[in-house]
């Protein structure tokens, strides 16, 4: 049976593709309304672009969906994201009282949702977000390897 996010975590693809595009590590976040399933924004990582550290998809995410609903609480709605949150994400997720985070590949390097560490169910934060990891995970996975092979091929002399 398909996930309800399936079709999200295909628009946070796309945007993971564009942020690849201009350079960026390929994340992209959708928001959506849980009561109706409507897109209410959609972001990708901007760090490079903006020479801005918390650029990152899922706080990009949430200003603008922040922005287009004139609140900052996001108990009714659902973060989905390509790759699981690094720490600052997963705090600022928290923070917005986001009701559930969808995410494609597991980060075992960074991953603040299960992986290395779960802020989400720390018995010190107040909100506890629903949490549902490993959604697309393959094709998620797969965008952001293929950046960082190109990355890897790439001997910073233009030649590769």
């Amino acid at each position: 049976m398909k996930s309800p996010f399936f079709d999200a975590m295909g628009v946070a693809l796309t945007a993971a593709r564009e942020a690849a595009v201009c350079g960026e590590i390929p994340v992209g976040a959708v928001v959506i309304s849980r009561q109706n399933g409507r897109v209410i924004s959609v972001a990708r990582n901007h760090r490079e672009e903006r020479s801005d550290p918390f650029s990152h998809a899922e706080i990009e995410g949430m200003r603008d969906a922040a922005r287009v609903r004139g609140r900052w609480n996001f108990e009714d709605c659902a973060l989905v994201v390509t790759m699981e949150p690094c720490p600052m994400c997963a705090g600022a997720l928290v923070s917005a009282h986001m009701g559930w985070v969808v995410f494609g590949a597991w980060d075992d390097k960074m991953g603040a949702l299960g992986s290395v560490w779960d802020i989400a169910r720390d018995p010190h934060v107040g909100f506890k977000p629903e949490v549902y990891g490993g959604v697309r995970s393959d094709e998620c996975a797969a965008v952001l390897g293929e950046f960082f092979k190109q990355k890897r091929e790439w001997n910073g002399c233009g030649n590769g």
